[in-house]
């Protein structure tokens, strides 16, 4: 109804923060969805920063109930839960979340400690959310490293976070490379633009000056398509 124009997102907002209780991932990734859209709407605003500080306010309390490792008799749900938790908040920029992210990465890349599966994401996101040029110098390593196309795919997804102009130039330029399987592409071009205004503004200029080739290596597949919806 909001999207339609029909009542007021203060409501929608309104509703949202009645489910800080939610204790189910569907929930959860739904309203998670709904914020991401409303806050990529709101990144042409003054009231960027509001909304993150309202994702930060909705999630910190069931991030400090799930926190960062199992509890013994847990599900798979409540595993992508805490990853979907941990990436919201870290992205959003929830202090104890990136000095944690930040910690468990460097422990994952010295080999003290490796992240499991469901962290990866959440962590790579944040750390890159909030990083430098060093941050993805790491990160295009590991990937580099990655013995593993699941990894790989991992990293490609998430290098889009990065938030400084260059970098983001650097990241759309890997995208084309022959590190990336051109079935892959895509989803690091889509990374970019989804990450943040600065990033959607640069993936679609980069569309336009490499269309010939972007055309030529996808004509007539469902990933043009794709990648034109990204």
């Amino acid at each position: 109804q909001a999207r339609a124009g029909i009542i007021s997102t203060v409501e929608v907002l309104k509703v949202m923060e009645a489910f800080v209780n939610e204790p189910n991932y569907t929930v959860w990734s739904d309203l998670s969805c709904n914020l991401g859209i409303l806050s990529t709407l709101l990144s042409h605003t003054d009231f960027y920063e509001e909304i993150q500080v309202f994702v930060k306010d909705v999630f910190s309390p069931i991030g400090e109930r799930l926190g960062w490792d199992p509890k013994p008799g847990e599900g798979h749900l409540d595993a992508l839960l805490r990853g979907l938790v941990l990436g919201k908040l870290g992205k959003a920029g929830h202090k104890a979340t990136l000095e944690e992210a930040r910690r468990r990465f460097k422990d994952h890349v010295e080999g003290k400690h490796v992240l499991s599966a469901d962290l990866r994401s959440p962590v790579y996101v944040t750390v890159l959310k909030h990083g430098d040029s060093t941050t993805l110098d790491t990160m295009l390593k590991l990937h580099k490293q990655a013995d593993m196309q699941e990894e790989k795919n991992r990293i490609e997804r998430v290098l889009g976070a990065i938030s400084q102009p260059e970098l983001i130039q650097k990241v759309l330029t890997f995208a084309l490379s022959e590190e990336v399987r051109p079935q892959d592409t895509v989803s690091v071009i889509g990374g970019v633009a989804g990450g943040s205004k600065q990033g959607r503004k640069a993936a679609w200029k980069f569309v336009r000056d490499n269309w010939e080739e972007l055309y030529n290596r996808y004509q007539g597949g469902f990933l043009i398509s794709r990648l034109i919806k990204v």
